[in-house]
């Protein structure tokens, strides 16, 4: 994936509100493979989620949303199994209550 000319969604990460979830999807990493990706929190400008993929900082992925389709995003960190993503777009408003809304549903 390339991100010439790509922004990513700015904002400082930790003043950002989070809405809890739990959902299964699917990523595509640096390497082409789909991992399997429990996102356990969102915001408009990314997301956390816990993976067994060796991702690294820097790193860029496609996630799988419902609502919004395949999203970019950059790893910004990694520890323990978990990733901090940022999207390189932010969710748009009107997407984003639909989208917690389906992240929740079980």
């Amino acid at each position: 994936m390339s991100v010439t000319g790509a922004k990513l969604a700015s904002a400082d990460d930790r003043l950002v509100h989070r809405d809890e979830v739990e959902h299964r999807t699917r990523a595509v990493g640096p390497d082409a493979r789909p991992v399997a990706f429990l996102i356990v929190n969102v915001s408009p400008q990314g997301l956390m989620a816990r993976c067994e993929a060796p991702f690294e900082a820097g790193d860029l992925l496609r996630i799988q949303l419902p609502v919004v389709g395949e999203i970019g995003a950059e790893v910004r960190w990694a520890l323990g199994g978990r990733v901090g993503c940022q999207f390189l777009q932010p969710i748009a408003s009107a997407d984003y209550v639909p989208l917690v809304a389906a992240l929740r549903t079980r």
